[in-house]
């Protein structure tokens, strides 16, 4: 863990060699399209991605993956480019990493690391603070073994006789474990805290909807345009870490709370999946999700399955779903027209708008109270005075069509409340 913090802070600003792998099953512009986004990850880290290699592979090796020869021919590449980092978009085991560095020389990772330095770089709140550290311990663990190689060649050991660097080791492998479980037992505290604060907004009569996606999509320029707000928006992968919550006045008056949240990205570290459950708890909460795509993006498909594969992880694939296409600025009609007609045709309910001119976003308001009327009950009801918060959660669940009290003060009430609510009044319905 502090070996590989250390290798990282040390390569700020310098070149990264970028390798693929194609297996016989891929399709090379997939690995290509991998890669692309390899090296945007990469940039986010302030690191220059040198042109990337991609190595076919027939029957993958135990000791680089790749045969020898291929190894050794990318060890001389590595040199001749000077590069200062190797980097693999496909999770290579820890001794194949080692072989790796002892090859080449240099640091060697995987995306699973530079994911998790970005997030790391971008954590603000305690709880992803302590989600990342967990990710980032989680990962590390079965990777230790390099940082003390060089201490167990020293002395000689045996099972009576264990050289310095394997009781190095041992005593960090019980230090991380020990911390492993520190930040698990203070995320669990954190979580409960969220968890009672969720409770105090779910008891509100407000509709809950969730912007879910790719990584820079669009969600927070989006969350901002629809609901007037100041969220961060930065182009760059993973701006948003933290949930962030705002409220948008629909037609008809109606109220919504909606949810930003962390994007996704393809070959998301599972140690973040599982981390990030807490925050990704608002797309599975959520009473409606609006699955944001980037229409411009050449690699839209893709995106599309990555977002359903971690919503399936989550159990929130079955939920109501608006699909919206964002970033309609960016896309010509006219030399785009068969790809716009082929989404059409694929998604004839989806929404198309842009977070930047404001396009579309009536049509996606509209779509959302439709969905907020749909989902409350009209009731007729006689309320006692005695149930005066029965009448206020009449109040501010929305619409009082009409509203009379008797002389003894029993109110009598039209009103339309959400469907979930409506046992609340079950036995004052007439």
């Amino acid at each position: 863990m502090i070996e590989l913090e250390r290798e990282i802070t040390a390569i700020k600003e310098q070149r990264a060699f970028l390798i693929g792998f194609l297996e016989a099953d891929q399709d090379r512009a997939v690995v290509e399209s991998q890669l692309d986004e390899l090296a945007d990850l990469v940039r986010n880290l302030e690191i220059v991605p040198l042109e990337p290699e991609i190595i076919k592979i027939r029957t993958p090796q135990v000791r680089y993956r790749v045969g020898s020869g291929k190894a050794e021919e990318v060890a001389r590449l590595v040199q001749e480019c000077e590069a200062d980092l190797l980097v693999f978009d496909t999770e290579l085991t820890p001794s194949q990493q080692r072989n790796w560095e002892k090859l080449t020389g240099c640091p060697v990772v995987g995306r699973e690391e530079i994911i998790l330095e970005i997030f790391a770089s971008r954590a603000m709140t305690k709880e992803a603070v302590l989600q990342v550290e967990l990710a980032k311990l989680e990962y590390s663990l079965p990777r230790l073994h390099k940082a003390w190689t060089h201490l167990s060649r020293q002395r000689g050991g045996g099972a009576t006789n264990r050289g310095q660097g394997e009781a190095q080791l041992e005593t960090d492998r019980r230090l991380i474990k020990r911390r492993i479980q520190q930040l698990k037992d203070e995320l669990a505290i954190v979580r409960k805290q969220r968890a009672a604060q969720r409770k105090s907004r779910i008891r509100r009569p407000v509709v809950q909807g969730a912007l879910v996606g790719y990584t820079n999509v669009g969600k927070s320029s989006l969350l901002n345009a629809l609901c007037d707000s100041d969220v961060l928006v930065k182009d760059q992968l993973f701006a948003t870490l933290d949930p962030t919550a705002r409220k948008i006045i629909l037609p008809g008056n109606v109220e919504m709370v909606l949810n930003d949240t962390v994007g996704f990205v393809r070959k998301l570290p599972h140690q973040l999946v599982e981390a990030f459950k807490s925050t990704l708890e608002e797309a599975v909460l959520a009473d409606i999700l609006l699955l944001v795509l980037d229409v411009s993006s050449d690699d839209i498909d893709n995106e599309w399955e990555t977002t359903i594969g971690v919503l399936k992880e989550l159990g929130a694939d079955e939920k109501r779903m608006v699909v919206v296409f964002n970033k309609m600025d960016r896309i010509d009609p006219e030399s785009q027209g068969l790809k716009l007609a082929r989404l059409r045709g694929l998604f004839p309910q989806a929404v198309y708008v842009s977070a930047h001119s404001g396009a579309g976003l009536d049509v996606l308001r509209q779509h959302l109270a439709d969905f907020a009327a749909r989902s409350r009950c009209l009731l007729r009801a006689e309320i006692p005075p005695s149930r005066y918060d029965l009448i206020t959660l009449a109040h501010s669940a929305g619409n009082i069509y009409e509203e009379n009290y008797a002389p003894d003060g029993t109110a009598e009430l039209i009103f339309a409340i959400e469907e979930k609510f409506q046992h609340r009044f079950k036995e004052f319905l007439r």
